[in-house]
């Protein structure tokens, strides 16, 4: 899959991530902060991936976890901070949307700060239902 807006390229060709630019991007958010490259390039492997791109710079990415069957998760969703503000984020959840894999099944997720952005999609605070088990390190 491919989409353009502006500029960007958004897809989702694994073979274009680059790990290192992924890397820094999760280390500038609250929730991978401290993830290593080793568990990025793990979850890259077992994940849907996509990348946001400026000519052949990589400057967003997001992935998808799934059973293909029952749910999806959407995870690690970040823009570069300097290409902020240009819709990008809206665009690449567009593109997990029409994704035909997951269509129709539920979807979960999680954030701190951005409950307005994924309500456009169709996501509902539920705190009275979830539960999580923090990962050890």
């Amino acid at each position: 899959m491919k989409l353009f807006v502006n500029d960007y390229e958004i897809n989702d060709d694994k073979k274009k991530l680059q790990l290192d630019i992924i890397h820094e991007l999760l280390v500038g958010t609250y929730w991978a902060k401290d993830r290593s490259i080793q568990v990025i390039e793990k979850s890259v492997a077992n994940s849907i991936c996509y990348g946001v791109y400026l000519e052949d710079k990589m400057v967003g990415f997001g992935r998808v976890v799934t059973d293909y069957a029952t749910m999806y998760w959407v995870a690690d969703i970040v823009i570069d901070e300097a290409h902020r503000g240009k819709g990008l984020g809206k665009a690449l959840m567009n593109c997990i949307e029409e994704n035909e894999d997951i269509k129709g099944l539920m979807g979960i997720l999680a954030t701190r700060d951005a409950h307005g952005l994924y309500q456009k999609y169709g996501f509902m605070q539920d705190p009275e239902k979830f539960m999580k088990k923090p990962r050890l390190e």
